[in-house]
């Protein structure tokens, strides 16, 4: 690890953009990927008839994803600017990865939105602008690639700035908060270093412009959550649940509660990288054992927080969501699976309470029938067996969640309101 802040990036836009070869490029860039490696994908990638593929090649490391040209997985890579330590979150464009979408991005502190100058705002670039709104996402870098495809013409950035700016100011971005950068990921120009090729830009460089990213604050003051992603029997230990701290200090000799499977003890040991430690932080990933708890008392799922502030249990919850893509409509009484942090739960959409603007988030309409691909929503949902949820207002780590049906994601939110009884 390194002594610098941690920021999270997300790298969001449409498939065929440039995402994957623009994090390469940052990676080789900031010396996070040794020429060698980036030589051997280039054989490579000439090879398959791929050439210039070679540094999203080192992305995508995955043989599969290089067959397909696709990135599928969230792929995590690290590199080093002058102010931050940056954990790259590289979120896959295709429709059916929406979900990895999600849940990358929620972790997300900052995003870099990628849209090709040769072909501007794509329906994804829409979709994933929405997302990173919902989700939370507050400062947007947005980088102009491809610029050598377009020879480099001011002209042609600036229509596509015009057009990104119609679209954050439709889902109320501040557009004033964006910086746009004219960049070419392929060729190097503006990421690190100035381009020579476009004299008539003189902002900030994508590598400037990420060291000047404010620094975002650990919610290490917000309760204790750390939601459970897998429960482990180890000898000498006893059970062992696993997961990544979301907020708050999990420290040694806490009394700690789990919901919504409602058991609880004292925490005996916490243990990191195998090397026991007196306590974890947000983003922190443990295992730890818990006086008195076996293996079928907790499971994934489960919220571990204070006993004295124990994780919230939803009998029902309001929540406000954004239907992306559904065969027909969405009534009452639909009954699709909610995705949150790890828990994965039947939820019934009891009442449709209002209907919303995206563009606005004005009131549409009161109590509708029905709605579709398109609409965003605040709904009232009641979950088939108990699910822990956090209003997001409160703690946003615990208050969103994607909604899946028929092997897609359907809708994304986040919890407004949570009814515990």
């Amino acid at each position: 690890m390194s002594d610098k802040p941690h920021q999270n990036l997300a790298i969001i836009g449409h498939v065929d953009h440039g995402k994957s070869t623009l994090v390469g490029r940052l990676l080789y860039e900031t010396g996070s990927v040794p020429e060698h490696v980036i030589e051997q994908h280039r054989e490579e990638a000439e090879e398959k008839g791929k050439g210039g593929f070679e540094f999203a090649y080192v992305m995508d490391n995955l043989a599969e994803e290089r067959e397909r040209g696709v990135t599928i997985d969230i792929a995590h890579q690290e590199f080093d600017t002058d102010e931050y330590y940056f954990t790259i979150v590289d979120c896959p464009g295709h429709r059916d990865f929406v979900k990895n979408m999600i849940t990358g991005a929620s972790q997300a502190d900052n995003a870099v939105l990628v849209v090709a100058a040769d072909d501007g705002v794509a329906p994804q670039t829409q979709e994933h602008v929405f997302l990173a709104r919902t989700l939370g996402i507050n400062e947007l870098i947005v980088g102009v690639n491809k610029m050598d495809l377009v020879d480099y013409s001011e002209n042609d950035y600036k229509e596509v700035v015009e057009e990104v700016k119609q679209l954050l100011n439709q889902v109320r971005f501040d557009t004033e908060d964006a910086e746009f950068i004219p960049i070419s990921a392929f060729e190097g120009d503006n990421v690190a270093e100035r381009s020579g090729n476009m004299d008539w830009y003189d902002g900030k460089i994508l590598l400037e412009a990420l060291n000047n990213l404010e620094a975002p604050q650990p919610p290490t003051d917000a309760p204790l959550r750390l939601p459970i992603q897998d429960v482990y029997t180890i000898s000498g230990i006893g059970t062992v649940p696993v997961g990544r701290v979301e907020t708050g200090v999990l420290n040694t000799g806490d009394n700690v509660s789990f919901q919504p499977s409602d058991v609880g003890g004292e925490v005996k040991t916490v243990e990191m990288h195998h090397e026991e430690v007196p306590k974890a932080e947000p983003g922190d990933n443990v295992g730890f054992n818990v006086r008195g708890i076996g293996k079928d008392d907790i499971r994934r799922g489960d919220v571990c927080g204070p006993a004295d502030d124990p994780p919230s249990v939803a009998t029902t919850f309001k929540a406000q969501i954004v239907v992306m893509q559904h065969p027909s409509v969405i009534t009452a009484g639909y009954t699709p699976v909610f995705h949150a942090h790890t828990a994965q739960v039947a939820c019934t959409i009891e009442t449709i309470d209002q209907k919303i603007d995206p563009a606005s988030g004005e009131v549409e309409e009161e109590n509708p029938d029905f709605i579709q691909s398109g609409d965003a929503a605040v709904v009232t949902v009641r979950p088939q067996k108990p699910l822990s949820l956090e209003p997001s207002s409160e703690i946003p780590e615990l208050g969103s969640f994607a909604v899946r049906d028929m092997g897609q994601t359907i809708a994304a939110g986040r919890v407004l309101e949570v009814n515990e009884s």
